[in-house]
C-alpha cells in the first residue's frame, strides 16, 4: 500500500493536483474541487494535532474492527459518510486551499509522522504513523479519483 510519507507516492499526488483546475468537476459527490481541497487539508489536522474531532458512538463500538478498510488497498466507496467536523459546505478559493493542502504534503515528507497528534482518528480510533500515512494517501487517492486525476 503506497504510503504519503514516500517520497515517490507524495510527487505523484502533486503532480495530480496539479491536473485540477477551480472548473473541474466530480465524477461522484456534490463537493466543487476547492471544497474537496478544504475538506482533505481538514483532514490532514487531525494527524497533525490541529483539530480534534471527538469519537462518535459508532466508531467506539466498531471503528476497530473497521479500522483496515482505512489503509488497505480497496478503494475507498464512493459517497461514503465522513467526519461531520471536516464537511466543507461553503465557498471556497481554488489557488488558497490546493497551496494549503500542498504545504501539508510537504509537512509529511519532513518527518511529520514522529510528530502526528496521539489524538484517535473520530472513527478508526488509535492510528499508528505507518497506517496514518498509508490512510492519509488512500484517502487524497480517492478524492483525486473523485474529480478525474
Amino acid at each position: 500500500m503506497k504510503s504519503i510519507f514516500d517520497t515517490i507516492n507524495a510527487a505523484e499526488i502533486t503532480e495530480r493536483m496539479d491536473q485540477l483546475s477551480e472548473n473541474s468537476i466530480p465524477e461522484w459527490g456534490t463537493m466543487q474541487v476547492s471544497q474537496m481541497l478544504a475538506h482533505c487539508s481538514a483532514f490532514h489536522d487531525i494527524p497533525l494535532g490541529n483539530a480534534f474531532p471527538p469519537r462518535g458512538l459508532l466508531g467506539r463500538l466498531i471503528g476497530q474492527f473497521a479500522k483496515p478498510m482505512f489503509y488497505n488497498d480497496k478503494p475507498l466507496p464512493h459517497n461514503m459518510s465522513t467526519i461531520p467536523t471536516i464537511i466543507i459546505d461553503d465557498q471556497r478559493q481554488f489557488m488558497a486551499e490546493k497551496e494549503k493542502l500542498e504545504q501539508q504534503i510537504n509537512i509529511f515528507q519532513q518527518g511529520a509522522s514522529e510528530k502526528f497528534s496521539r489524538h484517535p482518528h473520530p472513527f478508526f480510533g488509535k492510528l499508528t504513523a505507518e497506517q496514518w500515512g498509508k490512510g492519509i494517501y488512500k484517502h487524497l487517492d480517492h478524492h483525486l479519483k473523485q474529480f478525474g486525476v
